[in-house]
């Protein structure tokens, strides 16, 4: 028997799949309509947390935050099944998953922080990335259950927390990546460019491609034989800048950037290699 709390568009799409495959889950939501209408698959919903664990082996969570997450396990302890086990797909902080991983344990629980890079459709379609970290024990007895709702796990080691450092990381990188494109739209309509055009450019470029190497050089530690000198990245982000205020548009993150790169340009960087803005993060504590 498992059991689901949590049951927005990423927990709902996974309790569908589980009971596809023949697994009986027991749901609960603290909006009480998105667990019962899952009633009409198979699922069986209840009113509170306590009553929606009883008797599952196995108790996942897909909630907000970790508030969340500590309410509702408070709230569904008195029914937990004595070592019961309870896998956590929430997002967040490190020291809030260290800290459920020891608590739980001393109470004779199994607590295994399993954050996702899935969207809904991936959580119905049991594809995408699970991430962990912590007991290898633990982690190697979970791998059927964990890679049944998912395309890959990735185990980051015995590290308790490294996992949820690494979805935090993961989403930071999202999140600029989207404030980045804000920018190129900002900038691609400030010139008067259609988005069909920028739709063409990324269909023959992929900077992705270059997010390894990227990261390497950034935190390799040598700049001197630049492939883009810092004070040309830093006049192009200069035209940048001109081009949507003269548009009449505004800009979200490459402000910020430029004023990154006029620190590192004014400690006698401008030379060297771009990517040593990003060496501060390793190097420089200034």
């Amino acid at each position: 028997m498992k059991a689901f709390l949590g049951m927005g568009l990423l927990g709902s799409n996974f309790v569908k799949a589980m009971i596809k495959k023949g697994d009986q889950v027991q749901v609960w939501n603290r909006t009480s309509a998105k667990a019962t209408v899952l009633e009409a698959i198979g699922a069986k919903a209840f009113p509170d947390p306590a009553a929606a664990v009883q008797q599952a082996d196995i108790v996942h969570l897909a909630l907000k935050d970790d508030d969340a997450v500590n309410e509702v396990l408070a709230l569904a302890a008195p029914g937990l099944k004595p070592g019961a086990t309870i896998i956590d797909h929430t997002t967040t902080a490190v020291a809030g998953a260290i800290q459920r991983t020891q608590e739980w344990k001393e109470r004779g629980f199994t607590y295994l922080h399993a954050p996702v890079f899935m969207g809904p459709l991936n959580a119905l379609e049991s594809t995408g990335l699970m991430l962990v970290s912590g007991d290898q024990e633990v982690i190697g007895r979970l791998q059927p259950v964990l890679a049944a709702m998912t395309g890959k796990v990735i185990n980051f080691g015995p590290a308790t927390g490294r996992a949820a450092g690494m979805k935090l990381t993961g989403n930071l990188f999202l999140v600029g990546l989207t404030a980045g494109l804000a920018d190129a739209l900002s900038l691609s309509r400030s010139l008067d460019i259609p988005l069909d055009n920028l739709v063409t450019l990324f269909d023959s470029w992929n900077p992705g491609v270059a997010i390894q190497a990227r990261l390497q050089r950034m935190a390799g530690g040598s700049y001197d034989q630049p492939s883009w000198e810092l004070s040309m990245a830093r006049k192009d982000t200069r035209l940048f800048m001109d081009a949507v205020a003269t548009g009449g548009g505004r800009l979200a993150v490459i402000p910020a950037i430029a004023a990154e790169m006029d620190r590192w340009i004014s400690k006698g960087h401008g030379n060297e290699d771009w990517t040593v803005i990003g060496s501060g993060q390793y190097k420089d504590k200034g």
